[in-house]
C-alpha cells in the first residue's frame, strides 16, 4: 500500500485529524494490514468485548503515530468494525509516515 492512498484517506479539519479504519480483532498480533475499501485495516489482539478492542485500537495507533493515549479518540463507530478515529497533535503527512514507513 502507498503512503498516497493512506494520506488521501486521511481528512484534516480544525479539530483534529480524522482515520477511518476497518477492525480485525482477536488477530494473532498487533498491526497494520494495508486497505480495506476507503479505510485502513489494522489488526489488534483485543476481543471485541465490552470496549476493549476500541481502547486497544487507540492506544495501538498513540503508540505507532507517537502521540500520546489522550490525543486518540474514536470518533465513530463504537460498535462497528468500521471506526473512525480523531487524531491530535499531528499532521496528515507525519501520520501517513508513521503508519506506511
Amino acid at each position: 500500500m502507498e503512503r498516497e492512498e493512506l494520506s488521501a484517506l486521511i481528512s484534516e479539519t480544525p479539530d483534529g485529524i480524522f482515520l477511518p479504519c476497518w477492525i480485525q480483532p482477536k488477530s494473532s498480533r498487533d498491526a497494520i494490514a494495508g486497505l480495506h475499501g476507503d479505510a485502513l485495516k489494522i489488526a489488534i489482539t483485543a476481543p471485541p468485548v465490552d470496549g476493549k478492542a476500541n481502547a486497544h485500537l487507540c492506544k495501538f495507533i498513540a503508540k505507532t503515530a507517537g502521540i500520546p493515549k489522550s490525543s486518540v479518540e474514536l470518533a465513530s463507530g463504537h460498535t462497528s468494525r468500521r471506526k473512525v478515529l480523531r487524531l491530535k497533535g499531528i499532521d496528515k503527512e507525519e501520520l501517513s509516515a508513521k503508519l506506511m514507513p
